[in-house]
């Protein structure tokens, strides 16, 4: 029986333009042989369906993201799901490449089953079949045990005795990850920027929401803007789970049982056991490729000077080489000159005027930030 939702043709949804300033809300029309957009701003497009690929709403709960472009591509994000099923029906040949919701209920059993094969399988299918259950599951954790997953990270990475905790230079830096966050869509997380006392040129997000700074990355910066690549970047790399997904890949049944089903009372004893393999992580060339775009859509729609990230990468390639001993974070992020190549192309894709970060700080004061420390 063919429902009223399955009858819809008319839906909402937003709208990120390439280089748009400011994500859209849209009214979308389904035809035959593609979607008809129209945003609030008065901007109408025709997007044809062989032009379209998915890239979420895969599973129960997620929000579907459709793409069109390549390198700083369009996107158009629908919360209801049956959206999808919609899709399905009114163009069944044209949307075949698109996710079905009626085949779900098999990619559940096929899920169910898989869990079950892992228990059941020799130790060497066990190291294969770990990586490929926590890429479904990782789609189905909720960001509460992320958050507690984090936590227990940051005792170790991060613990009180080692923060820098002046309250001006740590209020500088909460703004400019405000101020990219405010281009995002609700994603659920809540950002704590922490700075260790560590000269150590390096950077890293936790679950959660997480991200350590150490001081030695600091130093290195010469401008807010040239932070605010860094932190973009890292923001991302929680948003798209893929610590969350690394980790879990490394983790037992158990906790990959208690991550889906939201079992918080392990998550953060687990945090603290994988607290080093984080400290290490390097990530794959598709993760940071994401990473990278998602990054550069922010700094583009909160208009901060795309060239500050750009800059920072080059300078530090520049003064370390390929010395990854002395400098960690080029060395964890693989293939620096093909991403600095890359986000050059990504930044001339907008045109609008860059804003000044901060403009009455003087970034040169960052340097004391580590004055004070906790119980001083």
């Amino acid at each position: 029986m063919t429902t009223p939702t399955m009858r819809r043709t008319d839906w909402s949804g937003t709208y990120f333009g390439g280089h748009a300033p400011q994500p859209q809300r849209a009214s979308i029309h389904l035809m035959p042989t593609g979607l008809q957009i129209r945003t609030d701003d008065g901007k109408n497009l025709w997007w044809p369906y062989e032009d379209i690929r998915q890239t979420q709403g895969f599973y129960t709960g997620q929000q579907v993201r459709l793409e069109r472009g390549e390198q700083l591509p369009e996107a158009l994000v629908v919360s209801d799901t049956a959206f999808l099923a919609a899709v399905h029906r009114v163009a069944p040949e044209r949307a075949k490449h698109f996710h079905d919701p009626a085949r779900r209920d098999i990619r559940r059993a096929l899920t169910v089953l898989a869990a079950l094969a892992v228990i059941a399988i020799s130790a060497a299918l066990y190291m294969w079949a770990i990586p490929a259950l926590a890429t479904v599951v990782v789609s189905h954790v909720p960001v509460t045990w992320e958050e507690r997953l984090g936590e227990g990270i940051i005792q170790k990475l991060a613990p009180p005795s080692k923060q820098c905790t002046e309250p001006k230079r740590l209020q500088a830096i909460n703004q400019i990850v405000t101020a990219l966050a405010a281009t995002l869509p609700d994603h659920g997380y809540t950002f704590q920027v922490l700075v260790v006392s560590n000269p150590t040129v390096n950077a890293l997000a936790a679950p959660g929401g997480y991200i350590v700074l150490f001081k030695g990355l600091l130093d290195r910066s010469d401008s807010a803007e040239e932070l605010a690549g860094v932190l973009a970047h890292e923001m991302q790399h929680v948003i798209q789970r893929h610590g969350t997904r690394a980790l879990l890949q490394r983790a037992s049944i158990g906790i990959l049982l208690a991550a889906m089903t939201g079992d918080v009372s392990s998550a953060a004893t687990f945090g603290v056991g994988v607290a080093s393999t984080l400290g290490t992580l390097s990530y794959s060339r598709r993760a940071e490729e994401e990473a990278d775009t998602e990054a550069m859509r922010m700094l583009l729609a909160s208009r901060v000077d795309p060239s500050g990230m750009i800059l920072f990468f080059e300078k530090l390639q520049r003064k370390h080489g390929n010395s990854p001993e002395a400098f960690k974070y080029l060395s964890s992020h693989p293939a620096a000159e093909d991403r600095i190549t890359n986000l050059q192309a990504l930044s001339r894709t907008s045109h609008d005027e860059p804003r000044k970060l901060l403009p009455d700080f003087e970034w040169r004061d960052m340097d004391e930030i580590c004055l004070v420390r906790p119980g001083s």
